[in-house]
């Protein structure tokens, strides 16, 4: 029985090949595309529960390619970045991506980070409902919906994910640190920002809706919700 289907796609098919070769050692089936626009036709047919995405390919750019596929699925993406540089990492995360690897990586690493991603997954379909409410906010993280006073306001994974985390725990005040640990769910190297980026999106959503609750900054340290007795 297969492990789970992984879209493997960059423009180097010897690094496509070597990564085939190691996943599908693993169980896992394996589709590669070297293009994003062959990318986005083989995530329609081929149904992937994972995709290893190349920022650099031709004709659509990893970029390109993430922003269309999280239009229409949360399906898990890692993205492979050659460039290393905090900028790329903070934009993969706020496009939606779930981890990054850095090139030159070790092929083993990458399959371990593909079977993390899958557990961290796994682990959350089978929940029960996540959802709190506070006056005038709903909050359902298994639909993945934010409801302002009823009506459904869209917002991306990653804020919905940050949303949730801080107003499932009123009051408790979060660094950036442990928000990136426990709401992007890995190790993050390089700069925080990503997590004030995100905080200033949901300001705009949710500011002066109620006076009973706020997302608050606590200067010097990080981040709360604040729920008024």
């Amino acid at each position: 029985m297969s492990a789970g289907k992984i879209l493997v796609v960059d423009d180097d098919q010897n690094i496509c090949e070597l990564l085939r070769l190691y996943i599908e050692k693993e169980n896992f089936e394996v589709a590669v595309a070297n293009d994003g626009r062959r990318a986005l036709e083989l995530f329609d047919s081929f149904s992937p529960d994972l995709i290893l995405l190349d920022i650099m390919l031709p004709e659509l750019d990893g970029w390109q390619v993430c922003r269309e596929i999280r239009k229409k699925s949360q399906c898990p993406i890692i993205m492979l970045t050659a460039k290393g540089e905090v900028f790329d990492k903070v934009l993969g995360l706020e496009l939606g991506a779930d981890d990054y690897v850095v090139k030159p990586f070790e092929t083993k690493e990458v399959v371990a980070r593909i079977k993390a991603v899958l557990r961290r997954m796994g682990k959350n379909a089978n929940d029960t409902v996540k959802e709190v409410k506070y006056d005038k906010l709903s909050i359902n993280l298994t639909n993945y919906e934010l409801k302002v006073n009823g009506k459904q306001v869209d917002t991306p994974p990653k804020e919905m994910e940050l949303i949730y985390h801080l107003a499932s725990n009123p009051n408790r005040v979060f660094t950036r640190d442990q928000l990136l640990d426990e709401v992007w769910g890995f190790d993050y190297y390089g700069d925080s920002r990503t997590v004030d980026v995100h905080v200033k999106r949901l300001r705009e959503k949710l500011e002066g809706v109620s006076d009973k609750w706020s997302l608050k900054t606590v200067w010097g340290v990080g981040y709360k919700f604040e729920v008024k007795e």
